[in-house]
């Protein structure tokens, strides 16, 4: 296990005791990044119009093991922490209380110390290649007997079609592909899909294609892509409950091994249609579509970049080194099985193990307060990365899009990487 020295700093303002259940956090350094020595110091703000219970707050390394908790008796508008570094890391702060209405809030606050230099928890399994080069040519064993049907875009100068193939074990991989109506040759996007049992929307590609991609959206589930909402809700509360845990307890059982194979051959399906330029072929996708866009880039050999926004699946035995591991944290989700089973399986499905395979750029978005998917664990995976890569930690950023916290990874997404992509140059400032 690392280890963190640490000193802390409790610093009280004199002023009126009545709080509001609004508090905020606010860092001394903007960008949340220190370097080993420094330290970091945040200031709890409170707005003082209503009485509130004692606000609990916890400091914790890699956000898991408490360095430090306690309860802030407040005499005043202000309370700052501090954390000194002296090992590459990161740490949240976690606060939280009752409003007048006894619910509990919370914010959050954080900072990271030189995440170049952090390290993954574990290596990749000596017969990791060996595994994913069985399991793609016993894919390729399977024809694909691929379906397409061409159906209304809603869009002027756009074809739109639904697609179907086969994948392992009889199931089928389901999505929508569209592409500009003029053009013999394009440049490929492939879109994945972040997590849950949803439908997907055909604006997806739609937006795409207007803007000259040969673009493919699988479903991350073997399921119809546009049914009721009722029919999804019911597969997420039957047979997809908590389908990480799903056959978890062996690599060759995973949910996640279809999944990921149907990645793969949907890469695959790009490369071998005729309108595909033969020089561009982009994945992307955010939290498990992040998973599977950094996995993808590392499996298949001509995927030319990657974008990927707070990626799932990093890191699965960081608990060993005190540090919590990304979703679908399969370290602790045992769930009465044999937890040394589950453990072992999820080393081939750690996208860390992907990331030294990567040939191509890769941009990546990292929420600093992400509970979800950590940002430890993301920077020790992506600094196993020798290629050009692009790393862009969004300081106010949990796991989910909030107050244009993920801003600055769309705009340079969306306004930076794909039209230079698009135009068959690399993405590089």
């Amino acid at each position: 296990m690392q280890n963190y020295s640490k000193t802390f700093l409790l610093a009280f303002f004199v002023g009126i005791c009545f709080l509001s259940g609004q508090v905020t956090i606010t860092s001394e350094k903007s960008s949340g990044i220190y370097e080993v020595g420094e330290t970091a110091l945040w200031t709890i703000h409170f707005d003082v119009e209503k009485p509130m219970d004692s606000v609990h707050y916890t400091l914790k390394k890699g956000g898991l093991t408490v360095s430090k908790k306690g309860v802030l008796y407040a005499e005043g508008q202000s309370i700052s922490i501090s954390y000194l570094f002296h090992e590459p890391g990161a740490v949240l702060l976690d606060v939280r209380w009752r409003n007048d209405k006894s619910e509990e809030q919370k914010v959050v606050g954080g900072a990271i110390a030189s995440p170049e230099k952090i390290q993954l928890s574990s290596d990749s399994p000596s017969d990791f290649d060996a595994f994913w080069e069985g399991q793609i040519a016993a894919l390729q064993s399977i024809p694909k007997n691929t379906k397409i049907k061409r159906e209304k875009s809603g869009a002027k100068d756009v074809k739109y079609y639904k697609t179907q193939m086969n994948n392992i074990n009889g199931s089928k991989i389901r999505g929508q592909l569209a592409r500009p109506s003029k053009g013999k040759k394009l440049p490929a996007l492939l879109i994945v899909q972040w997590a849950g049992v949803y439908p997907l929307q055909k604006e997806w590609v739609i937006d795409k294609a207007k803007k000259g991609w040969l673009v493919l959206n699988i479903n991350a589930h073997d399921l119809p892509i546009d049914n009721d909402r009722p029919y999804y809700e019911e597969q997420a509360n039957g047979p997809l409950k908590n389908y990480p845990a799903i056959g978890n307890e062996d690599k060759n059982t995973s949910y996640f091994l279809r999944m990921y194979l149907s990645c793969y051959r949907a890469a695959q399906y790009l490369t071998e249609r005729p309108d595909w330029d033969g020089e561009t072929l982009v994945v992307m996708g955010a939290s498990q579509g992040g998973l599977q866009s950094l996995m993808t880039a590392g499996l298949h050999p001509k995927i030319t970049a990657a974008l990927a926004l707070v990626p799932a699946g990093f890191d699965m035995f960081g608990p060993k080194v005190g540090r919590e591991p990304g979703w679908p944290k399969w370290y602790r989700a045992v769930e009465n099985k044999d937890a040394e089973k589950v453990r072992e399986a999820s080393r081939y499905f750690d996208v860390a193990n992907f990331i030294p395979r990567i040939t191509c750029p890769v941009l990546v978005g990292i929420g600093l307060l992400d509970e979800v998917c950590p940002p430890e664990g993301i920077y020790a995976g992506m600094n196993q990365l020798i290629t050009k890569k692009e790393l862009l930690l969004l300081p106010k950023s949990e796991h989910q899009e909030k107050d244009e916290s993920q801003q600055a990874y769309f705009k340079r997404a969306e306004e930076d990487w794909l039209p230079m992509l698009l135009k068959g140059k690399l993405p590089y400032r």
